[in-house]
């Protein structure tokens, strides 16, 4: 069978992720309502977010060598199905009247250990799509990103009204047919396509050689001293995001706000700011210095709005702080992009991005469990106001630690004869704050 050959693949991936980045909204929003809902427990709630992220970092810390194995196609196919599955099962089972806590903490774990791989698979594939496709790294990465944030926002806005209309369990079962979705194109969209398949291994299957390939990764990692403090950076912060998104916001909305439907709106307004920020830095930030761009960016998206729920308790002055603060975080992917893209070479695409991913996402399981805890024993507007302050230390990290000066430095700085760097940037992996 020939290689697809133009647009289309490029397409296809664009598609398939707008599409199941908008059900994993509905999902975002969907599930910690679900469990406030049904036990009125910011602890349970917690513990939930715990179970999902704990499996991603796993699966992040030994799946790039997986990817390459088992080709990037299959991998994005079968990870949008179980998913699809897991999600699924959650409404199903609590129709029946048999979905026990245990149970729900289960389904969300196994979504959690497949998902990552899945998106990892798709966005490793946006180089050599570009290049089919005849446009630019830097154009269909830019576009990869904004349609992503379209997607958050508009299933952030559709959580809100589902939820309100017809309940949590409606937005998971739309959660679970846009998985299906995403699979089916995917699956058609990439037929075919050398970049997608499985890569040849130069040596045989073992222990040994998986053990090898991940090591190349940490490695690579390791080597590079920017690369490793931004990890650490976003490490801090997605994991305070994670107790934001999956327990302080909702907790605060339904407590103080009015529910799931000023819910949706927060989110949605935060997605439409960093949709705005994106395509904003594509005209004007990129010709500004990068570390400058992203710390004030950083420090306006991160603390303010744990500030302005912990002290106020109407919804106008949120959203605009909310509106503001993703029109900042916007910006924040496109530097990372970027810089990850210029430092990482094609071969270890999948295995580097991997271990940035786990990196990134370490946190994120104490996040959510943290939040839950601290919320129980402070109250909402004492654990906004303590995790606030934690945000603002982390993002002052630009400012204080020399590894940073290297973001604003030129890639061609990069020789291709030092190991671990490459001489162009055909890099895919890239460390993701959770809040743009």
């Amino acid at each position: 069978m020939s290689e697809p050959g133009g647009r289309i693949p490029l397409a296809a991936v664009l598609t398939a992720n707008t599409i199941s980045t908008a059900g994993s909204s509905l999902t975002l929003i969907g599930v910690p309502w679900f469990v406030l809902e049904t036990t009125g427990s910011a602890g349970r709630a917690g513990a939930v977010a715990f179970c999902a992220t704990l499996p991603i970092i796993v699966s992040a810390l030994i799946g790039g060598p997986v990817i390459d194995r088992l080709g990037r196609r299959r991998v994005s196919v079968a990870s949008d199905l179980v998913c699809g599955a897991a999600v699924a099962a959650i409404p199903l089972l609590h129709f029946a009247d048999t979905l026990a806590f245990w149970m729900l903490c289960a389904l969300m774990a196994v979504c959690g250990l497949v998902q990552t791989p899945g998106s990892t698979a798709r966005y490793v594939l946006v180089p050599d799509l570009a290049e089919q496709a005849g446009t630019t790294l830097a154009r269909a990465a830019s576009l990869f990103d904004a349609v992503s944030r379209g997607a958050r926002m508009a299933g952030a806005a559709l959580a809100g009204v589902l939820i309100s209309v017809m309940g949590a369990e409606a937005v998971l079962l739309v959660d679970a047919v846009t998985f299906g979705v995403s699979a089916l194109l995917i699956s058609a969209g990439l037929r075919g396509l050398l970049a997608a398949a499985p890569m040849k291994a130069a040596t045989p299957v073992s222990p040994a050689s998986y053990r090898a390939e991940l090591r190349e990764g940490y490695a690579h990692l390791l080597r590079d001293r920017l690369l490793l403090a931004v990890t650490v950076m976003v490490m801090a912060t997605n994991g305070i995001d994670q107790g934001w998104g999956s327990v302080l916001l909702p907790l605060h909305t339904r407590q103080e706000l009015g529910g799931a439907a000023d819910l949706g709106l927060l989110a949605a307004l935060f997605g439409a700011g960093g949709l705005l920020g994106a395509l904003l830095y594509g005209v004007v930030g990129h010709r500004f210095p990068r570390r400058a761009v992203f710390t004030a960016a950083f420090l306006l998206c991160g603390a303010p709005r744990f500030v302005v729920a912990g002290l106020t308790s109407s919804t106008l002055p949120l959203a605009v702080t909310m509106a503001l603060g993703g029109l900042a975080g916007g910006m924040l992917n496109p530097i990372l992009t970027t810089v990850t893209y210029e430092r990482v070479p094609q071969e270890l695409r999948s295995r580097v991005s991997g271990v940035l991913t786990a990196g990134c996402e370490l946190a994120m399981p104490i996040g959510g469990l943290g939040a839950g805890l601290l919320a129980s024993a402070a109250g909402a507007s004492g654990a906004l106001l303590i995790v606030g302050a934690l945000y603002f230390l982390t993002t002052l990290s630009p400012l204080l630690f020399p590894a940073w000066r290297t973001m604003d430095e030129s890639p061609g700085l990069l020789s291709s004869s030092e190991p671990g760097h490459p001489s162009s940037a055909h890099g895919a992996s890239r460390p993701r704050p959770s809040t743009s």
